[in-house]
């Protein structure tokens, strides 16, 4: 019946189902603009019916308006374009709170910091609008500082920020989530010292010739520091924070969520949530699997409930290239920083530790997500999987679908074995927007920069992939991650980083839609436009295979369908409020205080000690943010639902 409606051609075969279809009225259809479904046999359609969050019939307007009936809902998209629904390929729904609530650091476009002294003023701003939330909970919090888009090209160290504020700690969260900077006052709540000694898996700055801590915190060593200063925030309010990071997601037309690596007390707020019914998407979570695999195993559900499932297991091989922490097969080529010749990065794990978890999710039927930046950490994915397909089984590691994220430097070969492997590459193409001239000048230079997020060798070899925005790391901004993917143009040199590796439009569209369905093993439900799938919907303001390409980023998500529900539409109080979210206070000017105001008012319970996550493990790391989040919403007793 599919085939029959997308064509809409009658045949005998379908004759009867077509009948009962035509027998009962569409709640809403849709017409007036172009559908574009990521259906190959029929990418274009005139309209689309919808019934009980299902759609029913696609095809000719005249076709699907045999459907209507005298209940039934007409939307006209006046010129607008229908596309499926977004499916996150990889980001941190939890954690995208954090960007309506701390002082935006980020760099234009997304903000307005491009030097030390604007981000010292920002942070100035941001607590003088803040000032009763700063003075409860005694603490300042930045979030999206890199500085690869700050004049200075450096961290900015403690001197900088007690400039700021000598009293009251300041945090600040680089964009990559893989490091932090923190004043005096931060450095002495959290006890770190001249004496203080490197965990493994992170690296303390010191100030030149001196053991003295610089301030910036890197990896693993931002972890314990995060926990003694965002666990000040609480847990009371951590339910309206998750609201908040799907609420996000929806404001760019995506209908599922990703949570890429969920802490448990993070998985019992998620689904504490969701059974109050304020789901308004679907959000899939994928718990570290270094931290609490029988948590894994006891919640992991091929369905969602009440719009929520753990499906599946995280890993995190390494950290961040732009960040310099991501582990190479060679050194970086001019990392800016003090660093030891020949420095190539380093591992999040031990090799034993990779093994040990890629041969337990094969075992368990369990679909893991890897974390894997640079080539050396990507050798070892590959060696891992090889080895765990030799005891288990190639047929199993093409069921479960695993997936290598970000994968931002890969060699032609890796390629090839990840192809071999059934191994879907989910990749990170926003960097060539973001940090493109950054990777060609400073960390993988002017040979290899051009292949960062391959895509066009995947294609080539006709892969799949998805592609993602890693938020809160960049905002969910899907037609940026639709730009990046096609355009891959660097937002400083307006240079394009890779023209072989460009993809069309469509095969954009596919990565966001069709195939990050079939990644989740979801292309049943989600994914295209076609009878019998969910009715979710993204409507964009124009059609993005239409006109210059380099003009998608100027598309705008005027309202997001979720099963046949508006869960957001783009009026003009949300206009205003998008405009914001590019300056330094953005929303979460005022958020922030009415988040903590919003927590004072709610009952507040006997909290027990933190426990559950070693940070002096090596095991315990990126992205570290979500730790971070962990502290935030209390690593209390509160039980996971099963």
């Amino acid at each position: 019946m599919t085939r029959l409606l997308l064509t809409c051609a009658l045949t005998l075969a379908l004759g009867a189902a077509s009948a009962v279809a035509l027998a009962q009225p569409a709640d809403r259809i849709w017409s007036g603009g172009t559908v574009l479904t990521m259906d190959d046999h029929a990418m274009r359609v005139q309209a689309v019916a919808e019934r009980d969050g299902r759609i029913v019939a696609v095809g000719t307007r005249a076709q699907v308006m045999k459907l209507r009936g005298p209940a039934t809902r007409l939307i006209d998209l006046k010129g607008r374009t229908l596309v499926p629904g977004f499916v996150d390929g990889h980001g941190h729904v939890m954690m995208g709170g954090l960007q309506a609530l701390a002082a935006n650091l980020l760099a234009p476009p997304d903000g307005r910091v491009t030097d030390i002294a604007s981000l010292q003023q920002t942070l100035r701003d941001w607590t003088a609008a803040n000032a009763d939330a700063v003075k409860q909970i005694d603490l300042i919090v930045g979030f999206g500082y890199d500085p690869s888009t700050l004049a200075e090209q450096r961290h900015p160290t403690r001197d900088d920020l007690d400039a700021v504020s000598t009293d009251v700690p300041i945090m600040l969260i680089h964009q990559s989530g893989h490091l932090a900077a923190f004043n005096s006052k931060a450095l002495e709540v959290a006890g770190v010292t001249a004496q203080s000694v490197d965990p493994a898996g992170g690296v303390i700055r010191r100030r030149p010739d001196s053991q003295e801590p610089d301030g910036v915190l890197e990896e693993t060593a931002m972890i314990p520091a995060g926990f003694k200063l965002m666990g000040r925030v609480g847990v009371d309010g951590s339910e309206a924070f998750f609201r908040a990071g799907t609420a996000l997601w929806a404001r760019f037309g995506y209908t599922t969520a990703q949570d890429g690596r969920t802490m448990p007390p993070q998985l019992a707020v998620m689904r504490r949530v969701a059974d109050t019914g304020a789901l308004k998407i679907d959000v899939a979570s994928y718990p570290d699997v270094m931290v609490d695999r029988d948590v894994i195993k006891a919640n992991l559900s091929p369905t969602y409930r009440n719009r929520l499932r753990v499906a599946g297991a995280k890993l995190s091989l390494d950290g961040s290239p732009q960040g310099f922490t991501a582990w190479r097969d060679r050194p970086y080529y001019a990392p800016v920083g003090r660093y030891p010749k020949g420095y190539a990065g380093y591992p999040a794990v031990t090799t034993a530790q990779a093994i040990d978890a890629i041969d337990w999710a094969y075992a368990n039927d369990v679909q893991l997500l890897t974390h894997a930046n640079g080539e050396a950490a990507s050798d070892l994915l590959i060696a891992a999987h090889t080895v765990a397909q030799l005891k288990h089984g190639a047929d199993k590691g093409r069921a479960l679908r695993h997936v290598l994220i970000h994968g931002q430097f890969l060699r032609p070969d890796q390629v090839d074995a990840y192809q071999r492997l059934n191994i879907m590459p989910s990749l990170f193409p926003m960097h060539t927007f973001y940090w493109g001239d950054w990777h060609v000048a400073k960390t993988v230079g002017p040979v290899l920069g051009p292949n960062i997020s391959p895509t066009g060798w995947l294609r080539q070899r006709g892969m799949i992939f998805t592609s993602h925005h890693d938020a809160p790391v960049a905002f969910p901004d899907s037609m940026r991650v639709l730009d990046a993917t096609v355009t891959r143009v660097a937002r400083g040199s307006g240079k394009v980083i890779g023209p072989h590796q460009r993809v069309d439009v469509i095969t954009g569209l596919k990565s966001m839609t069709l195939w990050a369905a079939w990644q989740y093993g979801e292309e049943a439900a989600k994914g295209s436009i076609e009878v019998g799938k969910l009715a979710d919907f993204a409507i964009l303001s124009r059609d993005p295979t239409r006109g210059d390409p380099n003009t998608i980023d100027r598309i705008r998500v005027t309202e997001t369908v979720k099963e046949g529900e508006t869960i957001f539409r783009l009026d003009p109080a949300e206009r205003r409020k998008a405009a914001l979210m590019s300056r330094p206070a953005h929303d979460g000017t005022h958020a922030f205080a009415r988040f903590l105001a919003a927590q004072a008012t709610l009952r507040h319970g006997d909290h027990a000690s933190a426990r559950g996550v070693d940070a002096d493990d090596p095991a315990c790391v990126p992205e570290a943010m979500d730790a971070l989040m962990a502290a935030m919403l209390g690593v209390g007793d509160a039980a996971v639902a099963h």
